[in-house]
């Protein structure tokens, strides 16, 4: 059988024998356009204020839209237009609506990336912003503590709103549970020491934040808190298919509009395995999720319920960008050959690095299979580089990276073996039936 595995802005085509199991999303058809089915939401939320109200109890200052950074494959080109026109309609002038995009601790969008996401329109017709995490200016202090009892520093312009509209894509997420909802308050809009906590050791240390978890999810808890601090007037959450067009839109109070969502995605892409496997095939999801090595340890983190412990992950990602940002290279270089260290020394640091936390979910693949069984394929990164990252690197030319894929393979998968297969990576991700039987190593 053969199967394409999504790699960069296309996919890379590999034969799997017999016996394999593929964990594939299955979304419904869009029954509409995006921006239909996204109006529609807004004019008639399942719970909480629909766009009309939220205008109508506007207090005064800017419209704030939050939209995602270009690592969430969101379509705003589709939709935006459309809501802003609606404002317009309902008496908001053009140069009071600010959208903002929750970076987060990435890094700022580019003007390309900008026009990609929103498109043309959007960007000739209202202010477009990034938020920076590190800039004191932008960020004010909130009253009162989040869940874990820290204090937090929020996006000034979101805080001061006359209105505050957050807009998320939920996926599965390979930490929190769940994207979107929360996390676009929370670590979209906060300020570096937030981040920090929010993905400190104590949090990611916790098996309950793992891929399709949000009950007991520390990540999930502490999310929602910081938005409690700041209450959204009005939230859309969208769910899109492995096409990215939009298939389900949610409107109105926060939390609502995103465990609606999210229920639609556990039925659609969260896959209750049974079993484990001894070889485990995985795409880092395509571009933009494995543009760097950084985004690429979601994929071997996310199927780690379907492969068995001291088994084999082979794992692709086009790292177009390479590694990621140069904290994070060189924490990670830093502890080659000495990854099983890294526990100990995030426990015991009273700071966080930056990016510390993506080392720490890397390390919970390397605790599982072990390096030697933690196979990483890219034509991005070049052997040198591969060799310091804790993976066993295969860095290969662009013109045969299909043929590298398929000769590991055929390589490491012994005749006979079950194989499980994600073709779109960490969009669909298996979930365990008995995390207890997880925990003593008989399930993944």
């Amino acid at each position: 059988m053969r199967i394409g595995l999504r790699y960069g802005i296309g996919e890379l085509g590999v034969d799997v024998p017999d016996g394999r199991r593929v964990f594939t999303a299955r979304f419904p058809r869009p029954r509409s356009s995006a921006d239909t089915l996204v109006m529609e939401a807004l004019r008639a939320p399942g719970h909480g204020a629909s766009l009309a109200e939220a205008v109508a109890r506007r207090r005064v200052g800017e419209v704030v839209i939050v939209v995602s950074d270009i690592t969430r494959p969101m379509p705003y080109a589709a939709f935006l237009p459309a809501v802003i026109d609606a404002l317009c309609q309902l008496g908001v002038h053009l140069e009071e609506i600010v959208v903002l995009i929750a970076t987060g601790f990435h890094r700022p969008t580019t003007n390309d990336e900008k026009r990609h996401m929103l498109g043309q329109e959007v960007l000739d017709r209202v202010e477009v912003v990034d938020h920076d995490a590190s800039d004191d200016g932008q960020l004010v202090e909130l009253p009162g503590c989040t869940w874990s009892g820290e204090r937090v520093r929020l996006n000034r312009r979101f805080v001061d709103a006359g209105l505050r509209m957050i807009t998320g894509l939920v996926e599965p997420h390979f930490m929190a549970g769940f994207s979107g909802g929360r996390k676009s308050i929370c670590p979209g809009l906060c300020g570096l020491d937030t981040v920090r906590s929010f993905h400190g050791f104590p949090f990611l240390e916790d098996r309950r934040a793992r891929p399709g978890q949000l009950c007991g999810n520390p990540l999930h808890d502490e999310a929602m808190s910081v938005a409690r601090l700041v209450p959204v007037d009005l939230s859309l959450q969208l769910v899109c298919d492995l096409q990215g067009r939009v298939v389900g839109a949610f409107a109105g109070e926060l939390g609502h509009s995103h465990e609606a969502a999210v229920e639609m995605v556990r039925g659609a892409a969260c896959i209750p395995v049974e079993d484990v496997y001894p070889v485990v095939l995985t795409s880092s999801g395509g571009y933009p999720l494995d543009a760097t090595f950084y985004q690429c340890v979601k994929g071997f983190v996310s199927c780690l319920p379907a492969v068995e412990r001291g088994g084999t992950v082979i794992a692709l990602g086009a790292c177009s960008e390479g590694v990621g940002s140069a904290s994070y290279r060189a924490l990670l270089t830093s502890f080659a050959g000495r990854w099983w260290t890294f526990p100990e020394w995030a426990r015991d640091r009273r700071g966080v690095v930056v990016d510390q936390w993506e080392v720490h979910m890397h390390v919970r693949a390397l605790a599982k299979v072990g390096q030697e069984n933690l196979h990483f394929i890219t034509d991005g990164i070049d052997a040198d580089e591969l060799a310091q990252l804790s993976v066993t690197g295969h860095s290969v030319h662009s013109g045969v990276i299909e043929q590298s894929v398929q000769g590991l393979l055929d390589v490491l998968l012994e005749p006979g073996q079950r194989l499980a297969v994600f073709p779109v990576g960490p969009y669909c991700v298996p979930v365990v039936c008995d995390p207890q039987a997880e925990e003593s190593g008989k399930e993944g």
